[in-house]
C-alpha cells in the first residue's frame, strides 16, 4: 500500500460517547433483560404504548419541573427546521401524561394502565451505569387515587426482577406527602436551609423546590443537612394513612421494602408513594429502577385532575446487576444460541432443498441457520458448533439421491439419517 492510498482511506466513525451499544452475542441478555421487565408488566394488564422519541420541550419544563437537574443541565434540546424547541426525551411519565390528555385515554375506563420501552437521553458524565443513551421500561396507571394499586406497580417491578433471578436487591419507600402537608413542610424546610452555608445554586434550587436540596449528592451538603427535617414526620392525616395502606399491602404482597425517609427521586411530580430498587453491586450508579405518585402531573400539563402511578426500570442497569450476580451465562434464557437448527449444505442442490427445509422449519416456530458461502464440511460444521444450535442437518449429493438428510445431536456428536420427506416433522420430534 503506498503513503497516498493509507492518506486517502476515510476516516472510521465510533459511536458516540457514553452510548451503549448492544450486539450478539452480548445483546442477548440485554434482550433477555427487557423482556422479561416487559412481561411482568403485559401480566398485569398494562397495555403497550409507544412514544416519540422528541417532544415539545415545554412539556419536561412543565412538567418534570425547572429545578430539577434532568431540566436544567441534562437534557438535550435544539430547535427544528420550523424553529421549534424540541427535547429528546428524558424520562417517561411525563410523555405518557401528554399521550393519555391528547387522545382521551382518560375518558374509558380507569384507570388507564400503560407500559412503554425504549431510549432516552440524558447529557450527563458517561461512567459505568450512566449513559447519555439509557434504556427504559417503564409503566403508568392513570386515573385511580388507590394504595392498591401503587402497590401493584411496586409488586410488578419487582417480579420482573425476581422473574430474572435477582437477589441482591433491595426496594427503598417513602412518601412526599400531598398538597395538604407538603407546603407547612416546604416552609419548615426553607427556614433550615437558610441557617445553612449552601453556595449560591442550591440556595436558588431551594427557593423553587427546597426538596430538591435533599437530593444533593454531595457529601459536604449531605452532611449539612443530616438535621434537617424530614416529610415523613409531618405527613398530613390522609397521606398517612395512605402511606400506612401502601405498607400494609405491600407485606399481604410478600414485597419486603425498608423506609428511607430522606429519598427524594430527581423530578418535581411526586406525590405520597415514591420508591426506588437499589443494588449495591453497582457501586455509585446503584439504582435500577424506581418511581412513584404523581397526583398532580395530570392538571398541570392541561387535563384532568387525575392521579397516577408508575416507574421507570433502567435496562442497562438492570443487566449490569444480572452480571453482578452470575445470572447471564447460568440460566437457559441467556443462552447466547440464536438458532436450534444449523443446516450443512454440500453442493448447490444440497443447499436448494436445505433452503426450503429451512424455511418450513420456520414456519412451525424453529429458530433454523445455514452454512453460507459454499464452506466445506469442517467449517460448516465448526459454524455449526459456534452457533449454539442442538441439531445440524448435514445434506450432501447421496443424501439427496438416498431421499436421506444426515440429523446430528451436536452435543453427543451421535448422527442418524431421516428421510428427507417429512424431514421438518423427525427434527420437531427430536427437539422434543
Amino acid at each position: 500500500m503506498t503513503a497516498e492510498t493509507a492518506t486517502s482511506r476515510p476516516t472510521a466513525f465510533a459511536a458516540p460517547k457514553g452510548v451503549p451499544e448492544y450486539y450478539p452475542p452480548e445483546s442477548a441478555g440485554f434482550e433477555h433483560v427487557r423482556n422479561t421487565l416487559q412481561s411482568a408488566a403485559d401480566r398485569a394488564g398494562y397495555g403497550l404504548i409507544e412514544l416519540p422519541v422528541f417532544e415539545d420541550t415545554g412539556l419536561y419544563a412543565r412538567g418534570v419541573g425547572e429545578s430539577t437537574d434532568v431540566v436544567s443541565k441534562e437534557m438535550y434540546t435544539f430547535a427544528d427546521r420550523g424553529d421549534r424547541s424540541v427535547t429528546l426525551r428524558p424520562e417517561g411519565t411525563a410523555g405518557v401524561v401528554r399521550a393519555v390528555i391528547e387522545h382521551g385515554l382518560d375518558r374509558g375506563g380507569l384507570p388507564v394502565k400503560l407500559r412503554y420501552a425504549g431510549p432516552f437521553f440524558r447529557y450527563e458524565r458517561p461512567q459505568a451505569g450512566r449513559y447519555r443513551q439509557l434504556q427504559q421500561v417503564g409503566v403508568e396507571a392513570i386515573g385511580v387515587d388507590d394504595p392498591a394499586l401503587d402497590a401493584e406497580v411496586i409488586a410488578v417491578a419487582d417480579e420482573g426482577f425476581r422473574a430474572l433471578g435477582l437477589t441482591g436487591y433491595r426496594l427503598e419507600l417513602t412518601s412526599l406527602g400531598d398538597a395538604d402537608c407538603r407546603p407547612a413542610y416546604g416552609a419548615l424546610l426553607r427556614d433550615f436551609l437558610a441557617g445553612l452555608d449552601l453556595d449560591e445554586a442550591t440556595r436558588h434550587r431551594a427557593q423553587i423546590n427546597p426538596l430538591r436540596v435533599l437530593d444533593d449528592k454531595r457529601p459536604e451538603v449531605r452532611a449539612r443537612l443530616a438535621d434537617a427535617p424530614l416529610l415523613v414526620d409531618h405527613l398530613s392525616p390522609a397521606s398517612a394513612e395512605h402511606h400506612a395502606a401502601v405498607k400494609q399491602h405491600l407485606d399481604d404482597l410478600g414485597v419486603a421494602y425498608v423506609e428511607n425517609p430522606r429519598m427524594v427521586r430527581g423530578l418535581d411530580y411526586y406525590t405520597k408513594t415514591t420508591f426506588e430498587f437499589v443494588h449495591d453491586g453497582l457501586g455509585a450508579q446503584s439504582g435500577i429502577g424506581g418511581g412513584g405518585r404523581y397526583d398532580g402531573l395530570m392538571a398541570v400539563l392541561g387535563g384532568q385532575p387525575l392521579s397516577g402511578v408508575g416507574y421507570g426500570i433502567g435496562v442497562d442497569r438492570t443487566l449490569l446487576a444480572c452480571r453482578v450476580e452470575g445470572l447471564e451465562g447460568s440460566a437457559a434464557p441467556w443462552s447466547t444460541a440464536r438458532c436450534e437448527v444449523f443446516g450443512v449444505p454440500l453442493g448447490d442442490a444440497a443447499r436448494r432443498r436445505l433452503v426450503v427445509l429451512a424455511a418450513e422449519l420456520r414456519q412451525a416456530a424453529v429458530r433454523v441457520n445455514l452454512a453460507y458461502g459454499g464452506r466445506g464440511l469442517k467449517g460448516a460444521m465448526k459454524a455449526a458448533d459456534r452457533s449454539g444450535a442442538r441439531f445440524a442437518l448435514v445434506l450432501g449429493e447421496r443424501d439427496l439421491e438416498a431421499g436421506q438428510v444426515g440429523l446430528k445431536d451436536l452435543a453427543t456428536g451421535e448422527q442418524t439419517s431421516v428421510p428427507l420427506d417429512g424431514a421438518a416433522g423427525s427434527v420437531i420430534a427430536a427437539l422434543g
